[in-house]
């Protein structure tokens, strides 16, 4: 690699983004858009990277990348709406004049934490070794630890999602074309935006009522009547729930009956 030791520099740092729903952008500090690996890697002189530290221990690797809300891929309302969240990212250095096509990788990772000011953003990069933070057992709960439907819980899942529109919007409340099957059924479920401003977002559901599902924060972009969704149903991971309505007790992931720490703050006659 000779492009790192030569006389001129014809360095170029580019970045390449994938999005947890399929999108890819590429990105670079030069001066004109770069062609690797079949995508187009498109200028963007403000962005720029913190200094790069990588170490052979076990702490997690991190970064900061900064730059100006300028590229019509990346825009202040997509990263406010969490569209970015999560997404992988590669960095490397490549020869921009293309004599050597090896790249240096730099580091990879995905976007943590998302801050704008003032028309310009700073996404933290987490390497591969900040998953060695998650806890490595699991602590006991009296609530189900599984989520419903996954291999744990065994739920079979078909017939309980359904797409829907939706009919009005006031606040976090959505009324829809299609009423639940049953009582609350889609409480501490999932909704999925299909259509509309917010296509490819994810709202949690706090609970639902008959044709109406209210929301546990406000969507992330403006509603409209007709916006496609398709809603899941939940469960409220509680044994009860587990064993009348799925039929599934022998999969529940929790202890209900285990004794918790308020059994030695009880006191003679409580």
């Amino acid at each position: 690699m000779t492009f790192l030791h030569g006389p001129l520099t014809t360095i170029a740092l580019c970045w390449r983004i994938e999005r947890r729903d399929g999108v890819a952008i590429g990105l670079t500090d030069h001066d004109r858009d770069l062609l690797i690996d079949g995508l187009v890697h498109r200028a963007a002189p403000g962005m720029t990277p913190s200094a790069i530290k990588r170490g052979d221990g076990l702490d997690a690797d991190t970064m900061d990348i900064a730059g100006a809300l300028t590229s019509a891929a990346i825009g202040e309302r997509d990263l406010l709406a969490g569209r970015w969240d999560g997404a992988r990212v590669a960095l490397f250095a490549v020869d921009w004049t293309g004599a050597e096509p090896d790249r240096v990788a730099l580091g990879e990772g995905v976007i943590g934490a998302v801050e704008t000011d003032r028309g310009a953003f700073t996404a933290e990069l987490r390497g591969s070794a900040a998953a060695l933070e998650r806890p490595v057992v699991e602590a006991t709960s009296p609530e189900c630890r599984a989520e419903l439907g996954d291999r744990r819980c065994r739920v079979a899942m078909a017939g309980r999602r359904r797409v829907v529109r939706v009919v009005a919007c006031v606040e976090r409340v959505l009324t829809l074309d299609t009423a639940e099957p049953s009582a609350n059924a889609y409480g501490a479920g999932l909704l999925r935006w299909i259509g509309g401003a917010n296509s490819g977002l994810e709202s949690a559901v706090s609970r639902s009522d008959g044709a109406t599902v209210t929301l546990r924060a406000d969507a992330a972009l403006p509603v409209a009547a007709g916006d496609l969704v398709e809603l899941i149903e939940g469960c409220d991971k509680s044994l009860a729930t587990c064993a009348a309505r799925f039929g599934n007790a022998v999969n529940f992931r929790g202890e209900p009956y285990l004794p918790g720490i308020d059994l030695l703050t009880r006191y003679p006659g409580a």
